[in-house]
């Protein structure tokens, strides 16, 4: 949802709150994409700090599905969303690229809430998500859920330090 700031820049100190709903349909990261279940609507506030200053305030709070890390089944996860930031629209784009600061999310006097949400969302993201905590993943061989049940798979692991001995025997081994 784009958002036109043009009626802030009018005057120094002006202030004013949108509350827009979230609209994309999934979370893109640089490798991952996860669907959007629910998500409340985007309160943003932009104030006008003079001297082509903003400062952009706001919250929301999102659900999406992610995978299990484990057995990879769809988990919901939550997350609330609070952002604080100060815009300085005199910075040239090489000052921000400097500053770490792209701003992919401003263009001109338009605010893309949804792209500002995302780029918050991945730092909000945990590092692993389980479905429970006694998760017991997939099957090594067949992958299948092994919460679901077990799959009759040969689950024995030879010792590595035998390798070499097992190597022997599989080379006298008689036809």
């Amino acid at each position: 949802m784009l958002i036109n700031l043009s009626e802030v820049f009018t005057l120094e100190g002006k202030e004013k709150t949108w509350e827009v709903p979230f609209e994309a349909k999934a979370y893109k990261g640089s490798r991952v994409e996860y669907p959007v279940v629910s998500a409340n609507p985007v309160k943003i506030t932009v104030k006008n700090l003079g001297n082509r200053k903003l400062s952009l305030t706001g919250n929301t709070s999102v659900t999406l599905a992610i995978p299990c890390s484990r057995c990879l089944e769809p988990v919901n996860y939550t997350t609330d969303i609070e952002f604080d930031q100060e815009i300085d629209m005199n910075a040239s784009d090489e000052d921000r690229v400097k500053d770490l600061d792209e701003q992919s999310y401003l263009s001109g006097y338009n605010l893309d809430a949804d792209m500002l949400v995302c780029n918050e969302l991945s730092l909000y993201l945990p590092m692993k998500v389980l479905c429970k905590d006694n998760c017991k993943g997939i099957c090594s061989r067949c992958g299948a859920n092994l919460n679901k049940g077990d799959c009759g798979c040969d689950t024995w692991v030879p010792d590595p330090r035998m390798a070499a001995i097992q190597d022997i025997f599989k080379q006298f081994k008689e036809v």
